[in-house]
């Protein structure tokens, strides 16, 4: 069977987290000019350099008319809201989706970003940085590294899964600690003193980890993010005479695709039949690698069996869809699945839990911690002379059996789950690690303490990743690269 498009020709669907959730399609070029421009940077809303339509005035009329178009809670939109009372875009787009926020069905899921800077990420996982990323404890206020990227200056600098930022500064005499950091500005000052995601920004780094505690220099530079760790991303673990096959996905982006055939080509190989499914920071991006992962966890499902359902409002209900399991060459047909998933897991993530639950109910599990919590998605319309592209919520998912609206996590629709914690002192993928044991336990038969019903706070600036002190480290406005991999610079 080929897979249908989704949206037909009109959108590719994405799902991201942003700054708190994401999710949504390809573009539709709305306004002046066929090429980008106008120099903006992703998520800042700033007026870019004068281009004709790219006026804040025009930029604001355009955003309010596909919100009134497109926006799946229309009823929430203000009658009335002068934008001459806004000095960026972005807090105008803030204030119009403000109702919705509050009642915890738009938690900035809808934005304005950078098209090139999307693009960019979407379709090879380019983005600027350190090449890490990094969690908040807020508790504690510290910053620690749960995990660093293949081929970017962080893992080359040495610094990987668990070290700890003790300092960030441009020079031995001017680091400032993260404690003083925090107490001064909370972690937005630790994300100002990283500096601006452009390439050639250094920072020293006062970091301690298991060989003690050193300072190291590291520069920005472009990197390409590997959706499936060449480290850990696949394996094969004995669990006592049990062969159980564990994949981790960074992120839901077009490399994703030969990444996860070549995983399940392996399981089927060796005749894997009990999986982990490692998604516990995956923030979301393309709903086709979701709808490609429940292919390869499909091989038992027929070309009727329903993986989801996307439904649009009333007025445009002509683009709704209904997405059928599509069995693949490299697919397994699991007997039980654990998904390791917490705070930081959402949007296309969430999407592959829900969408394979009806299937395995008391035989699937959530490992870790409660998810975000993002039942919708997005649709991208781009204003191209202006760079700008507006993320706006415009629809929402279901499984099979219409369970959808987890707006406070997948736990509570879940039949199993089991908490665990995240121990950043082991690899990922680890048998020994906290969640990973806690999986295998699961796929044993063995028991295991069910996760809180306690539900996700409006914010990840705000919201419990693990064991209720961790989360992602978030900027204010997040890049396209950072909506979509939460915590990473």
């Amino acid at each position: 069977m080929i897979k249908h498009s989704r949206f037909g020709a009109l959108f590719s669907a994405l799902a991201l987290l942003s700054a708190c959730g994401g999710g949504g399609g390809g573009s539709v070029a709305v306004g002046g000019g066929t090429g980008a421009g106008g120099g903006t940077t992703g998520g800042t809303g700033a007026t870019p350099a004068p281009t004709a339509g790219c006026s804040l005035r025009e930029r604001q009329d355009w955003a309010l008319s596909v919100l009134r178009e497109w926006y799946l809670f229309p009823e929430t939109l203000p009658a009335s809201l002068d934008p001459a009372g806004f000095t960026s875009l972005d807090a105008y787009i803030d204030a119009l989706t403000a109702t919705a926020r509050g009642q915890n069905r738009d938690r900035f899921f809808t934005y304005r970003t950078s098209i090139a800077e999307e693009n960019a990420y979407i379709r090879t996982g380019s983005s600027a940085g350190f090449g890490f990323r990094l969690t908040y404890d807020t508790a504690a206020g510290r910053v620690a590294v749960t995990e660093s990227f293949e081929g970017a200056p962080a893992l080359t600098a040495g610094i990987d899964r668990g070290t700890e930022i003790l300092a960030i500064g441009t020079t031995a005499g001017n680091l400032q600690s993260v404690s003083n950091l925090v107490a001064s500005g909370g972690p937005q000052a630790v994300v100002n003193a990283l500096g601006p995601d452009t390439v050639g920004t250094t920072r020293l780094l006062r970091v301690r980890d298991a060989a003690g505690t050193r300072d190291v220099s590291v520069a920005k530079t472009d990197y390409t993010l590997t959706p499936v760790s060449s480290r850990y991303g696949t394996r094969i673990i004995d669990n006592g005479g049990q062969r159980v096959g564990y994949v981790n996905l960074r992120t839901f982006i077009d490399t994703a695709d030969p990444a996860l055939r070549s995983a399940f080509a392996q399981f089927k190989a060796q005749g894997i039949t009990d999986v982990i499914v490692d998604l516990r920071y995956n923030g979301g991006g393309l709903v086709s690698i979701a709808e490609l992962f429940g292919d390869l966890l499909g091989a038992n499902r027929t070309p009727s069996d329903v993986f989801g359902y996307t439904t649009f409002r009333p007025e445009k209900a002509s683009n709704n869809e209904v997405d059928y399991f599509a069995p693949q060459p490299e697919s397994i047909a699991p007997t039980r699945i654990a998904f390791i998933g917490t705070g930081g897991t959402a949007s296309a993530s969430e999407l592959v839990i829900n969408g394979m639950l009806p299937y395995l109910r008391a035989n699937e599990a959530l490992v870790g911690s409660n998810t975000y919590g993002k039942p919708v998605g997005q649709i991208a319309i781009d204003r191209p002379a202006c760079d700008d592209r507006l993320r706006v919520i415009a629809f929402a998912t279901e499984n099979r059996d219409h369970q959808g609206r987890y707006f406070n996590g997948l736990a509570s629709n879940m039949d199993v789950t089991c908490r665990a914690g995240d121990d950043l002192s082991r690899p990922l993928g680890d048998p020994a690690e906290a969640s990973t044991k806690v999986a295998l336990d699961f796929l044993a038969g063995r028991s295991c303490v069910p996760i809180s019903g306690a539900s996700p706070s409006a914010s990840l600036r705000t919201q419990n990743v693990a064991e209720g002190v961790r989360q992602p480290l978030m900027p204010e406005r997040p890049s396209p690269g950072q909506h979509a991999v939460p915590g990473a610079f």
